[in-house]
């Protein structure tokens, strides 16, 4: 079975992004920059990283499950197909047209274990917010890159869950001079 990873960057307040979806305020610069871009290379748009001269490996993840508001950036952009080297699943409660080689889903936690049964690499789930608490109980594997900031307001981590306590296991910490901590968390009891 394929292993579901949340990888997103949060505030120290669990915020993904600002009220209007923005993460502007998220460091895109310091010393934890080379563990995303070496370590997660598969989780960086095709555009960039062809301008970082960058080459996917695919040995982390081969798919992605992105919410239609994290989509949507990419498109304002003229970006159509954002990560051209995964399988590229949008979960949308209303029909919509994309490109060839995406796909459209309304059912994001149907289509999850569908995939997960499916061979191959890990699914990463890239946001937004009320998708991943629409998906919890599909994720295997929280990883977090909590920057050294508070929003106050914005996109919760986890949208539109009730109260229902999970449990995950902490299995990786790195701390950086930026300020940036990188935590890892398994949902407890996947390996046993």
């Amino acid at each position: 079975m394929r292993e579901v990873t949340y990888y997103v960057a949060t505030s120290l307040d669990g915020r993904i992004a600002d009220p209007e979806g923005g993460f502007d305020a998220f460091p895109m610069e310091g010393d934890h920059m080379q563990v995303l871009m070496h370590e997660y290379t598969d989780t960086i748009p095709t555009h960039l990283l062809q301008r970082f001269g960058l080459t996917a490996t695919r040995s982390r993840f081969d798919t992605v499950l992105m919410g239609w508001e994290t989509y949507t950036p990419a498109l304002k952009e003229g970006i159509d197909s954002p990560y051209q080297h995964l399988r590229q699943v949008i979960a949308s409660r209303q029909e919509r047209e994309v490109p060839d080689g995406l796909e459209v889903t309304a059912d994001p936690v149907r289509r999850l274990r569908e995939l997960k049964a499916e061979p191959g690499q890990g699914i990463w789930v890239a946001g937004g917010g009320r998708l991943a608490g629409s998906v919890l109980d599909e994720i295997d594997r929280l990883v977090l890159k909590i920057n050294p900031i508070v929003l106050g307001a914005g996109i919760p981590l986890f949208g539109g869950i009730e109260y229902s306590p999970r449990t995950f296991t902490r299995v990786g910490w790195r701390a950086f001079e930026s300020g940036t901590v990188i935590a890892e968390y398994e949902r407890a009891g996947a390996g046993s």
